[in-house]
């Protein structure tokens, strides 16, 4: 697993000349630590960029006991942020995973650390699951796995046509979640009612 590091004292440079260029000070005091913030913030940000997220998944899956896969496994909100790589604004969302075991499973951890990885770098939703469903698919070679992703985008929210109630939901299936049938059931399942949670205990 590789990933690009970030030249931040480039990103501090650029940042410079877009304050410039919309005509503020980049000298004053509140903004004189906006570089610096800027490029910590993308190497956060875009931390995923060349991280094989299928060698992500093949390290946290073990084969599975015989007669012990189950028939299907669903992960649900598994929050997310990215990055939309045509306005380079925030999408924030949830991330449902499903999939089938074949002969391995998945550890439950390991998904929400693939859904970071693919989520950090420049994306489409539409992309951002189908990555991740190739990632799960070539990574531990399920019988099927289905991702749902939902998610608000800051550049609906923000500019443009600002409808801040706005959401997308996407859709990326493989194999036997590819059917209708089966996605259908899987998709009741993550939509279920979910119980309330109980408060965590104070400290």
């Amino acid at each position: 697993m590789t990933s690009s590091p970030v030249d931040r004292p480039r990103i501090e440079a650029a940042v410079l000349e877009i304050l410039a260029a919309i005509g503020d000070d980049p000298g004053r005091a509140g903004l004189a630590s906006t570089p610096r913030r800027v490029a910590e913030a993308y190497a956060e940000f875009f931390a995923g960029v060349g991280v094989d997220a299928s060698a992500l998944v093949r390290a946290a899956a073990v084969p599975a006991e015989p007669g012990r896969l189950g028939e299907l496994v669903i992960v649900r909100d598994v929050e997310f942020r990215s990055v939309c790589e045509h306005h380079l604004l925030p999408f924030l969302g949830v991330a449902h995973v499903a999939y089938v075991p074949g002969e391995r499973l998945l550890g439950l951890g390991a998904v929400p650390r693939v859904v970071d990885a693919v989520a950090a770098r420049p994306q489409l939703q539409e992309r951002l699951g189908e990555e991740l469903a190739d990632a799960l698919d070539a990574g531990a070679a399920p019988a099927g796995v289905l991702v749902v992703l939902e998610a608000v985008h800051g550049c609906v929210t923000t500019r443009g046509p600002r409808q801040v109630r706005s959401s997308t939901v996407t859709v990326a299936s493989r194999g036997v979640l590819g059917d209708t049938a089966a996605r259908a059931e899987a998709l009741a399942l993550i939509g279920a009612p979910r119980e309330p949670r109980p408060p965590l205990p104070r400290r």
